[in-house]
């Protein structure tokens, strides 16, 4: 099993490395939006490696909805498929820290009322979902 691989884009890498080493106190909000994120560690699911993304945070209850969006990208984001492999995922959200596992939300009520709360959260899903040929993945985090 391998270590931390931090991710290709310097963005990421970045905004993982300041919001970690701070204890969660900076970097905790996407870019120029104000918006909150928490950072998602994972396995790879080729090379079992550390990955760490950070999300979007929306919440139901003391659960996390992680929506697969890339910006409306056609392909899914690599992490789907580490989560599909390996559902149990750490969360940091701002200063704490939660182990939980993942399980993957399919059609039906529970996907739309969370999907509602994931865009109240973060507005741009709704433009993203429909820019996309993809029915954008969402993944509830649930506490183990």
């Amino acid at each position: 099993m391998s270590g931390y691989i931090p991710s290709t884009k310097d963005w990421v890498r970045e905004q993982v490395a300041q919001y970690e080493a701070s204890g969660g106190t900076e970097a905790t909000t996407l870019r120029d939006t104000g918006l909150p994120v928490i950072i998602v560690t994972n396995r790879g699911n080729h090379t079992g490696a550390i990955r760490k993304t950070p999300l979007m945070r929306a919440k139901d209850g003391d659960n996390y909805i992680l929506v697969a969006s890339v910006g409306g990208s056609p392909k899914n984001p690599v992490w789907v498929y580490n989560l599909r492999a390996d559902p149990n995922v750490q969360i940091q959200d701002e200063a704490k820290v939660y182990r939980m596992r993942v399980r993957e939300v399919g059609d039906g009520e529970e996907r739309e009322r969370l999907w509602k709360l994931a865009a109240e959260a973060y507005p741009p899903y709704d433009t993203m979902q429909r820019q996309t040929p993809r029915k954008i993945p969402v993944f509830l985090a649930e506490p183990t």
